[in-house]
């Protein structure tokens, strides 16, 4: 009966925080559930007949994002996290708001958060988890990447019977303990713009389970590549294995996998992480049998935020979340030179209280922008710092600590397309602000 309660309620309160806009809703109502029903998860197990997981440092609301939208436009029905809440209230808030007891919904696709899939695990059953990367991330939350590795493998040990589609780039995701275990890896990558491609220098060692430092017969960026040990330990296969081209507005993957030809896949996101994030949401659709993927992927608009094109002021706006270095880095070899800037940076716990990422991202690459770089946010003033310190004039950083006052300045300010690089809940922030429009 609390379960039945619940839902009503869920959907009530949904329902009129749309109207009244007073909250994004993405956890709030989640929270209130789980008050009343404690064990919301478990009862929702009956009403759901696939489940996919997505995890790991970056790309998981891109990831999730895109197999639901493929799966949608196959014609079945799924549930989604689409904000990105993917703490366990978050997921409480999704399902609750979105579930039908009266009829089965054919996939549930939920984004979790690396902390909180094992909780997540104690009550809701999984078919597939895939897992994206493993970055150094939030070091306040989560320490060292093996504390984070070990907080995953804890869920996946919870489901002993689950299918794991892995990074098989990653040393750290392709070593994740399970029965069931595909994957997926980047063969070769191809820039039709060089200046799409630089060295970073943001990168992990990690070592063999020998404990010899691994070796690279190619590396992408990061720690993801193909790596060996002179003890005969290497990357594993990948069952699905693409050669990338990436062009500055899209980019083309050649999939290649044992059960059909190979099919050429264009995607409307830029970036060699998204190209990954593609690949990984690719590969799970063609387990589940989804059909004419290709044809559907450039009607795929991403989520808020996650390399997003708005217009303020009528003028061009990307906007792209970053949180860690190795994720920032690559965001900032996608902003253009001519793009006037905009970078928030709050330190609430969604984002992470240590801001020290800020020293190990490369913005440097910055030094070479023709416009006032403008920074906001709760830690404004420490970016700014960090900038001066890459070595971008004190005369062309602008500091606007409130966010509402910062993007209405670059609005009017901007002679050109603007890039806004916010932090998780700058994001959120942002994303009430109504001049920033869909075209």
């Amino acid at each position: 009966m609390k379960f039945y309660f619940s839902l009503i309620l869920a959907k009530t309160i949904s329902c009129f925080l749309r109207i009244t806009k007073l909250s994004s809703g993405t956890s709030i109502i989640g929270r209130i559930v789980l008050k009343i029903s404690p064990d919301f998860l478990k009862k929702c197990n009956k009403y759901i007949k696939t489940k996919i997981n997505v995890t790991g440092t970056n790309g998981k609301t891109t990831t999730s994002g895109l197999i639901t939208h493929l799966i949608k436009k196959s014609g079945a029905s799924v549930i989604n996290n689409a904000m990105g809440a993917n703490m366990l209230t978050g997921v409480v808030n999704a399902l609750s708001v979105s579930l039908n007891p009266f009829v089965k919904t054919d996939y549930s696709v939920i984004e979790s958060d690396e902390a909180y899939l094992s909780k997540i695990y104690d009550q809701f059953d999984a078919d597939y988890l895939v897992v994206t990367n493993l970055f150094r991330d939030q070091l306040d939350r989560y320490g060292e990447l093996a504390t984070t590795k070990r907080l995953i493998q804890d869920g996946i040990n919870k489901k002993p019977d689950i299918k794991l589609l892995l990074n098989a780039d990653d040393p750290l995701v392709a070593s994740f303990e399970g029965k069931n275990k595909i994957f997926y890896g980047i063969e070769n990558v191809y820039y039709a713009d060089e200046s799409l491609k630089s060295k970073s220098s943001t990168e992990e060692t990690f070592n063999c389970p020998c404990g010899k430092a691994l070796k690279y017969e190619k590396k992408f960026f990061a720690q993801q590549g193909h790596y060996y040990c002179e003890c005969g330990y290497r990357r594993p296969e990948p069952k699905y294995s693409a050669d990338v081209t990436l062009y500055k507005d899209y980019s083309i993957l050649n999939i290649a996998c044992p059960s059909e030809t190979d099919k050429t896949y264009e995607i409307p996101l830029v970036g060699l992480y998204n190209a990954y994030n593609a690949l990984a949401a690719i590969a799970l659709c063609l387990e589940l049998g989804i059909e004419d993927i290709e044809k559907h992927l450039s009607s795929f608009k991403v989520a808020f935020g996650r390399s997003e094109v708005k217009y303020l002021n009528g003028k061009r706006t990307l906007i792209q979340l970053i949180k860690n270095p190795i994720g920032a880095n690559e965001v900032l070899k996608t902003v253009s030179k001519d793009s006037n800037l905009l970078i928030i940076i709050n330190d609430n716990y969604a984002d992470g209280r240590d801001v020290s990422w800020l020293w190990d991202a490369e913005f440097e690459t910055l030094s070479k922008n023709e416009h006032e770089i403008v920074v906001s946010g709760i830690r404004a003033n420490d970016m700014a710092l960090r900038l001066k310190y890459a070595g971008i004039p004190e005369c062309q950083i602008k500091i606007i600590p409130e966010i509402k006052k910062a993007v209405e300045y670059i609005s009017h300010s901007a002679d050109n397309e603007i890039t806004i690089l916010p932090t998780y809940t700058a994001l959120l922030k942002i994303n009430k602000i109504k001049e920033l429009r869909s075209k």
